[in-house]
């Protein structure tokens, strides 16, 4: 008896999180030989464990699927869901149960940090349970941070976003005769990629952004401050 695949996106929607479903679903059809029908978790495992899901190999056409592809946003809904640290907590049982009554052979989940935590939580209590389910975590967007990964679907497009929006911060506050400080946040708890790509905004050596903290290095408020007086004594216009 083929076995079936069941899919889910969790945390914020990106601009290329579907492609990620895409693949997976382009993967179900493709070996369709071995695989059964691809279902959908609608709104992650939160939704799931109300009974929410769709069968996508059914209600997707290849004319979908091609859109799906190039289509911003969760496509299925998504979910801010923590699963409980005790593997033996009733949640899994009831979720195992689902994943019976659907013939669940591959379960793959499409997120971040929390996602893949999921994700680790789901394969560790399988092999307790002693359960013939794989559990695979798809990297999100911009999650580079993710141990044993070499680079997400999005870093490309994030980093150029990242370096055209603080270029155009720059010749924004550029224009004042006033000198002014611009501190701009951006994505990154414990990887500073995304913050490191607003270098390309840079179009000569001393040229804005002048300072660039990353979460890699310890962040000293006192230092901070001398950074800033050295950089407008340097450079008037900031």
């Amino acid at each position: 008896m083929k076995k079936n695949i069941l899919v889910g996106q969790s945390g914020g929607p990106t601009a290329v999180i579907n492609a990620s479903l895409y693949g997976v679903i382009e993967g179900g059809v493709a070996h369709s030989r071995n695989i059964g029908a691809v279902y959908g978790m609608v709104n992650g495992v939160e939704g799931f464990l109300s009974g929410h899901y769709e069968n996508l190999s059914d209600t997707l056409s290849s004319e979908d699927l091609q859109v799906l592809k190039q289509t911003p946003g969760a496509y299925l809904g998504s979910c801010r869901f923590k699963l409980p640290e005790r593997l033996d907590a009733p949640v899994y049982g009831l979720l195992f149960e689902k994943f019976h009554a659907l013939n669940i052979g591959i379960c793959l989940y499409i997120g971040g940090n929390d996602s893949m935590d999921t994700v680790d939580k789901l394969s560790r209590c399988a092999q307790l349970r002693h359960e013939n389910i794989m559990f695979i975590g798809v990297p999100k967007t911009i999650d580079n941070d993710l141990p044993v990964t070499d680079h997400t679907p999005g870093y490309g497009s994030a980093a150029k976003y990242v370096a055209s929006t603080v270029r155009e911060i720059a010749l924004d506050a550029a224009v004042y005769q006033k000198p002014s400080v611009t501190i701009v946040e951006l994505m990154g708890r414990h990887a500073g990629w995304v913050t490191a790509a607003s270098c390309l905004a840079r179009r000569f050596p001393g040229d804005n952004p002048l300072l660039i903290y990353l979460p890699e290095a310890a962040f000293e408020m006192d230092r901070f401050f001398t950074d800033l007086e050295e950089a407008l004594a340097n450079q008037p216009m900031l």
